[in-house]
């Protein structure tokens, strides 16, 4: 099937621990999956993926979490065009704050930027509705992959 490239943004742990149930969920449907913890755009590049899974949280004021930044700021630098490559955004956070989900927003946005096609409009998980994000995530990601 495809080529998919799961890039990981966490904090606490919560996008982290999406994107480990969601690997071998995306390979089950016959997927090959490569799960990128630290991604490096060069990396991520070389692997060549035909559709880029972003599952990230929100830190701050709507920042980018420190494992994810380097990998956007090099994507936002770079510009790499992504025409005819597929995306997805799962983008956690709690939506008590002004800046809900400003991570994947900032991710989604500059992946529309590039070019890039957006598989399904991106999934925001509300920490203030579920402890369990991989919940609400797991089951997007099989209608979206299956």
């Amino acid at each position: 099937m495809a080529k998919i490239a799961l890039i990981v943004g966490s904090v606490y742990g919560g996008a982290q621990y999406v994107a480990e149930q969601a690997q071998p969920l995306l390979a089950s449907f016959g997927h090959q999956v490569q799960l990128f913890e630290e991604a490096g755009l060069d990396e991520v590049l070389a692997y060549d993926a035909k559709c880029w899974l972003v599952i990230t949280s929100t830190t701050g004021q709507g920042d980018i979490p420190d494992n994810l930044l380097p990998f956007y700021l090099a994507l936002k630098n770079r510009f790499p065009l992504l025409t005819g490559k597929q995306f997805a955004v799962i983008a956690l956070g709690d939506s008590s704050y002004d800046t809900f989900c400003g991570a994947g927003e900032q991710l989604h946005e500059l992946l529309l930027e590039i070019q890039g096609t957006e598989l399904a409009p991106m999934l925001r998980i509300d920490a203030g509705e579920t402890l369990e994000p991989e919940t609400i995530a797991l089951p997007w990601l099989t209608q979206q992959f299956s």
